[in-house]
């Protein structure tokens, strides 16, 4: 493998990491970023070049003959660094490639799959590790509070031994079917990016490659996985409420800052009390999934239940921004039915009207999910609640716009919600200003887009 690497769109959620990994494990990296063009996030790019990275404009000059270039798998030939690779005889390699291509070398390996979940999946394994001594390699896809640091502020990676590999794996581009784990967790399968049967294929061959599978009997589909594979393989189980389940939480109660329950450990017959520092019933099932999966790896359960009582969270995962004139602002990477839903409900466990803006990520899902999308926000915002969005992020390309921002908003109001679409979001801020009143809270919503972060802390300095 060569060891000079040109990582296209370097600054992005799933690159940045997996460049940082290669780096400390003897790679130069450079590498080129749309949002670097366009002048976006310069703090981002300024801490890589403080790491060494050479940074070059997206437009195929700072591709040389013998680099790996490394693209998303979303990365079109019409892409000038491609082009230029192409040109020069650099090998040509996909993200989801290399990574596998990592984890695969690696001795353990724990892959963390699903719809939702997976990013604070993978941070509390992360940390339950890291306190156990057992130095993981780490590669997730958002920044890990845990691990930040003044020298480390993007810290979604986390550079250990090479031979033991925790990752977050993606379904929505069909690379999961590269990955064999040593332990397989799927934390629940809905509707996203692809149908239903593709999607049952993709975990299916995921949960079979592995040797331990650690799996939800909340969710059907994984549920169905559960029992197909006890025939076949070692399989750990958790529920919310669910005697049967191997790891089991029950008596769960809201916190001011996170959650407590008690935790029935089947091979053990122990009920023990859990307390997180992470919000709603959704990371109650997450901290489930990590536990199961480091008892696969040997590590004592109550050493994972201490770790994950110091576990900071995710950022952009319900993070709260700040609070002003009785305003809090938060920041939520939710972007689909499931985690939108998530959301939701967590912060509906207190009182308080929320002002919501939800950014979408792009035209095709929002046509993909169109009825999820309404069903989700009508069946679960308050009729106090607002609801507010700009169109879908659009970088340019070819793609279906048929449905729009409004098409949701529509749908919304017409089942009894409020809800506006605004040209952009820009629009979207005013209104928000000008609706907020003591004890609202305005959540900020969506993904693939690092300045949403700014627009909250914006927000903010707003109020």
């Amino acid at each position: 493998m060569s060891d000079d690497y040109f990582f296209c769109g370097i600054g992005g959620s799933g690159m940045l990491p997996l460049a940082m990994i290669v780096q400390a494990h003897g790679g130069r990296i450079a590498g080129s970023d749309r949002a670097l063009d366009q002048g976006r996030t310069p703090d981002k790019f300024a801490w890589l070049r403080d790491r060494g990275v050479a940074l070059h404009p997206q437009d195929g000059s700072g591709v040389r003959a013998g680099q790996m270039l490394v693209a998303t798998g979303a990365v079109e030939d019409t892409v000038p660094d491609i082009a230029a690779a192409r040109r020069v005889g650099a090998t040509i390699k996909t993200r989801p490639e290399l990574l596998s291509e990592l984890f695969n070398a690696a001795q353990t390996s724990i892959g963390v799959a699903g719809t939702s979940g997976k990013s604070t999946i993978t941070g509390m394994i992360a940390w339950i590790l890291d306190q156990a001594g057992r130095r993981p390699t780490v590669m997730n896809g958002a920044v890990m509070k845990n691990f930040v640091s003044a020298e480390n502020p993007f810290a979604s990676a986390v550079v250990g031994d090479a031979g033991l590999f925790a990752a977050e794996v993606d379904e929505s581009d069909g690379s999961i079917a590269r990955y064999r784990p040593t332990v397989a967790v799927v934390s629940n399968i809905s509707l996203d990016h692809k149908s239903m049967e593709e999607l049952r294929d993709l975990f299916g061959g995921f949960v079979e490659r592995s040797e331990t599978a650690v799996l939800n009997l909340d969710n059907l589909e994984t549920a169905a996985l559960a029992q197909d594979r006890a025939a076949r393989g070692p399989v750990v189980t958790f529920a919310l409420g669910v005697a049967e389940a191997d790891l089991s939480a029950h008596d769960l109660e809201p916190l001011a800052g996170g959650m407590r329950f008690v935790l029935d450990d089947r091979a053990g017959a122990r009920r023990i009390p859990v307390e997180l520092a992470a919000p709603g019933a959704h990371n109650v099932a997450n901290a489930l999934a990590a536990l199961g999966a480091v008892r696969a790896l040997g590590v004592d359960l109550d050493a994972g239940i201490a770790a994950l009582k110091t576990f900071q969270g995710i950022r952009r995962r319900l993070e709260v921004v700040g609070a002003a004139n009785g305003v809090t602002v938060i920041d939520d990477f939710a972007h689909n039915p499931d985690k939108i839903a998530a959301t939701l409900k967590t912060l509906h466990a207190f009182d308080g009207r929320l002002l919501i803006l939800f950014q979408p990520h792009g035209f095709g899902p929002l046509k993909l999910m169109k009825s999820e999308f309404i069903e989700g926000f009508a069946g679960l915002m308050r009729p106090d609640d607002v609801l507010l969005m700009p169109e879908p992020v659009y970088y340019g390309g070819t793609t279906d716009r048929s449905v729009s921002s409004e098409d949701i908003a529509e749908g919304v109001r017409a089942a009894g919600r409020q809800a506006q679409a605004l040209g952009d979001r820009a629009a979207c801020g005013d209104r928000l200003i000008e609706l907020a009143q003591p004890g609202d809270r305005i959540v900020v919503m969506g993904a693939r887009d690092d300045t949403l972060s700014d627009f909250a802390r914006d927000l903010l300095s707003r109020l």
